[in-house]
């Protein structure tokens, strides 16, 4: 069960990265794909089955935010990356959706450090 819940979440981690790099390119040439209703929603769909299979894995490695450091850690990194995707789409000038589309890049590789290597770099102990 673990290994089709880890493979799901990959998937859905790839595919929600994409999504939001497509969508930003986009965004940045004025596409006319930005106001398709797909567009629109199967990024949140996509993200709302990201987060179902991240409470999945949690369950079945018995390892929980706010009890690991790393994993409360990736949380907040989680978070971070939420408030920068949102800033990226919804910014008032170009430039600050630029600097939040770059911000949540970062924050997606922290997160994926802290998904391989379990190894906290602001909460450690």
């Amino acid at each position: 069960m673990y290994v089709i819940v880890k493979h799901l979440h990959l998937t859905l981690v790839a595919l929600s990265v994409s999504l939001l790099v497509i969508r930003f390119f986009w965004q940045t040439r004025n596409s006319a794909m930005m106001n398709k209703k797909w567009v629109k929603v199967v990024p949140h769909v996509i993200d709302t089955f990201l987060l179902l299979s991240a409470l999945m894995l949690c369950v079945l490695i018995n390892q929980y935010p706010f009890v690991q450091p790393w994993l409360t850690e990736k949380f907040l990194a989680v978070i971070a990356y939420i408030i920068m995707g949102v800033m990226c789409f919804r910014g008032r000038t170009k430039m600050l959706k630029m600097v939040a589309f770059a911000g949540a890049l970062g924050w997606l590789v922290m997160i994926g450090k802290l998904a391989v290597t379990k190894t906290p770099l602001f909460l450690a102990v």
